[in-house]
């Protein structure tokens, strides 16, 4: 049988016994370079959203501050620390401060798992390009963004107004129902990887990409994260023509701008994790190593690693320019529905695969025919319409409607139906009667 040929060879991997060896120094230098790269990474997807937004709808952007309008992010953040801060009277005041904390700190700290590159240079001293890495690195970050969503909650919650509070509550059943199918979709990367570890994960892609072999896997991560961060076309919980602005209306100043880093690291944040997981991280792209020895060593593969980081910020932006907002039901119904129904199927399918690789037993020709009938059979499920109740036909009355009954104030329809045109003219007790115009037209 003839061998695949490697997306990249054979990819430094690091190991488990790299990490928690580093002098404090260093940890705290990688600290805050993380800090920074997210900070000015922000400023830059902000700018980046505009730009290409304006670009789709032939409008011009942000083009005034500094070349190509780089620094209208850092103008409106600047604005945004100057303005008035003000809390609500009905406010639970510690709650609300805290809330914003909470919402931005899981979305810094996620990062910390995140390989960046292989073991490099640092002033002087060998480390990878990685903050730190654990046994059980995935599930960390899937907890973390969990502790996110309390910031959210506690603030539509303790601003004491009722569109905040529907937004935060809208917020929490959206991230809890996407957060299940988006964990579902990385069981098959840990069968596959045969390791929870980041950096593992990574150095598992050194001949294929997990969202190559795991298509259906990586189909249901992105849409989850989609739905994870609350952006279009799954803004539902800021969604401003029914809540004026969902879970932080009542936030102003730096306790607003506190969200929405949080929002913009998030989605720097999901999409590094989708490039983490399933295309193969910080390893450089198909052929390049073939042809450049060095494309996987040195701090080259920062380049590869934000260059896939961008695509994926590149594809929200464009679902925002592109997609309306979903209705709430129609938006659970495809997390609950559609997306955990299917990620069972394909965990039980990647489970079998992996188990008759290891013993063999079983011919692989009529499994993969099995395994596809399975999933042809589970997406012909999907676009089955749900049938509709048929109403029971209503029987003409004779007895006059009771407006008032069950106790329910519903005006009662005309007897001769809906009225259609222009309303009856109107006369009042004293004699005097009032023409609209439509009646004027008939009575000429």
């Amino acid at each position: 049988m003839k061998q695949l040929a490697p997306l990249a060879a054979d990819l430094p991997a690091p190991g488990l016994d790299a990490f928690g060896q580093d002098p404090w120094w260093v940890i705290l230098l990688k600290a805050v370079f993380i800090f920074l790269i997210l900070v000015l990474l922000t400023l830059f997807n902000i700018w980046f959203e505009r730009r290409v937004v304006a670009r789709m709808q032939h409008r011009v952007g942000p083009n005034v501050h500094g070349p190509f309008g780089l620094l209208q992010s850092l103008a409106d953040g600047v604005k945004l620390a100057l303005k008035e801060d003000i809390i609500p009277k009905a406010a639970d005041k510690v709650v609300f401060l805290l809330a914003p904390v909470i919402a931005v700190v899981p979305a810094f700290v996620t990062w910390a798992v995140i390989p960046l590159g292989p073991t490099v240079n640092f002033f002087g001293h060998q480390t990878p390009l990685q903050l730190t890495d654990m046994p059980v690195a995935v599930l960390f970050m899937l907890a973390i963004a969990s502790i996110g969503i309390y910031g959210i909650v506690l603030g539509g919650w303790s601003s004491g107004s009722t569109y905040s509070l529907l937004g935060g509550l809208r917020s929490s059943a959206q991230m809890i129902s996407y957060e299940v199918a988006m964990g579902l979709a990385l069981v098959a990367v840990f069968l596959y990887a045969g390791s929870m570890s980041t950096s593992e994960i990574v150095a598992a892609q050194d001949r294929l990409w997990f969202g190559l072999i795991l298509l259906p896997s990586f189909v249901i991560y992105v849409i989850s994260m989609v739905g994870e961060t609350n952006r279009a076309p799954f803004d539902l919980p800021e969604a401003e023509g029914e809540l004026v602005g969902g879970f932080h209306t009542e936030y102003s100043s730096l306790k607003f701008a506190l969200f929405f880093l949080a929002e913009y690291i998030n989605l720097a944040t999901v999409s590094a994790i989708a490039t983490t997981l399933f295309l193969g991280g910080w390893a450089a792209p198909w052929g390049i190593e073939n042809v450049w020895e060095g494309a996987n060593s040195g701090y080259w593969p920062l380049l590869w690693f934000f260059g896939k980081v961008f695509i994926f910020i590149f594809m929200f932006v464009w679902l925002r320019g592109s997609l309306p907002r979903m209705r709430y039901d129609q938006f659970m119904a495809l997390g609950w529905k559609v997306l955990i129904p299917v990620s069972l199927a394909w965990i039980v399918a990647v489970a079998t695969i992996r188990v008759i690789s290891i013993e063999g037993n079983i011919d692989r020709t009529y499994l993969v025919a099995a395994i596809a009938v399975l999933l042809v059979l589970t997406i012909g499920l999907m676009f089955v319409g749900e049938k509709k109740a048929e109403e029971a036909p209503v029987e003409d009355s004779e007895e006059p409607h009771d407006a008032f009954a069950g106790g329910f104030p519903v005006p009662p329809m005309p007897a001769g139906g809906p009225v259609r045109g222009g309303a009856a003219p109107l006369t009042f007790a004293t004699g005097r009667t009032t023409v609209t115009a439509s009646a004027e037209e008939n009575h000429e």
